[in-house]
């Protein structure tokens, strides 16, 4: 990367909103960019485990697979690999009023608004989060362990990506790539969602008849009626709240969430981890670690899988890829104020 082309973005972040995290986070961005091995000369490198080494091919054959998919450029994406000194890549932030079940949004110009932030560094989204507890808001902080860049720079492999199984590295690939294709400003939500199942729906042309593929759909209905339940539980929080408002407390609030997730969500995430046989590491059954942060966490990417079931209907993933854009530009030339997904939903 040309540093002489990225050094006016990043002045230019440092002058906007919160400019301290912005300029940190486009140095971190920029390290990144400007490390890492040519995915030929880690393959060739005798102190790379073989293990490594076959996830990295796997990653670049799903990349391969995916341009030529959707007949798209290879812009050099996913051709360097980054050996982390952390499990993970970034450490996100999720906030929420005492009083909900919601993300607090932070807006930025230009770039518009996320229901969360990351951190190229720990201790930084630590001190972040501490920030936002003195304004009265409980955090939730989680890795990452993948992000994309939306192909604004390539982005390269990272060591935390081999935490993943061959199908679940697959999806993560198409996923991230996706990003890269389609992205709708102020809608994290839809994003997510719909880079989900458009990897999803992938999986399926990449992988034919392979067995993988049979065994990873078992695990993931698992987690998806999982999911469904913790959803479930989260909308049934804010129910509660709505019982008590407008009197609603932070005490009250803190002592309704501790009872729903006493009684309710950590039986269910219990026998979840039982029949998935998850390490206790693995297992998030304790009650502190549930707070309303958390629980808006499992809103804010709340599957849209039957609203985007309905909407392809027929089409395969490239027609409906290039069917989305069609779409999104009469979105914008509309002047009733609806959201992308309101739109779309006039599709149906």
């Amino acid at each position: 990367m040309d540093f002489l082309k990225v050094l006016p973005l990043l002045f230019l972040l440092a002058g906007c909103t919160m400019p301290r995290y912005l300029f940190k986070q486009s140095i971190g961005q920029l390290k990144i960019q400007t490390s890492g091995e040519a995915n030929e000369k880690v393959l060739a490198d005798p102190r790379i485990s073989q293990e490594h080494k076959d996830k990295i091919k796997i990653i670049v054959d799903a990349k391969n697979f995916f341009l030529k998919y959707f007949d798209h450029k290879d812009s050099g994406i996913y051709s360097k690999t980054i050996f982390l000194d952390e499990p993970a890549v970034s450490w996100l932030v999720i906030a929420s009023k005492h009083d909900e079940i919601k993300a607090y949004e932070h807006s930025f110009p230009f770039m518009g608004s996320f229901p969360y932030l990351g951190f190229f560094s720990k201790k930084d989204a630590e001190n972040f989060e501490q920030g936002l507890r003195k304004e009265k808001l409980v955090t939730y902080i989680r890795p990452v362990y993948a992000y994309s860049t939306l192909g604004y720079f390539e982005d390269r492999i990272l060591s935390s990506f081999f935490e993943y199984d061959e199908v679940e590295l697959v999806e993560l690939v198409f996923h991230e790539l996706f990003h890269t294709l389609f992205f709708v400003k102020d809608n994290v939500e839809f994003n997510e969602n719909l880079a989900s199942f458009m990897s999803d729906r992938l999986l399926e042309e990449y992988f034919k008849e392979n067995p993988k593929l049979s065994l990873y759909r078992k695990q993931q209905n698992a987690h998806r009626r999982f999911d469904q339940q913790l959803v479930s539980i989260a909308k049934g929080v804010e129910v509660e709240f709505e019982k008590k408002r407008p009197t609603l407390t932070p005490t009250d609030a803190k002592k309704i969430v501790s009872t729903v997730v006493t009684e309710l969500l950590i039986p269910v995430v219990k026998d979840f981890c039982s029949q998935q046989q998850l390490a206790a590491k693995d297992c998030p059954d304790k009650i502190e670690e549930w707070n309303q942060a958390r629980l808006a966490a499992l809103l804010t990417y709340q599957s849209s899988q039957n609203f985007l079931d309905k909407l392809i209907k027929d089409m395969d993933a490239k027609l409906f890829y290039s069917q989305l854009k069609v779409w999104q530009k009469e979105w914008s030339k509309d002047s009733s104020g609806k959201s992308f997904m309101e739109f779309l939903e006039t599709k149906i």
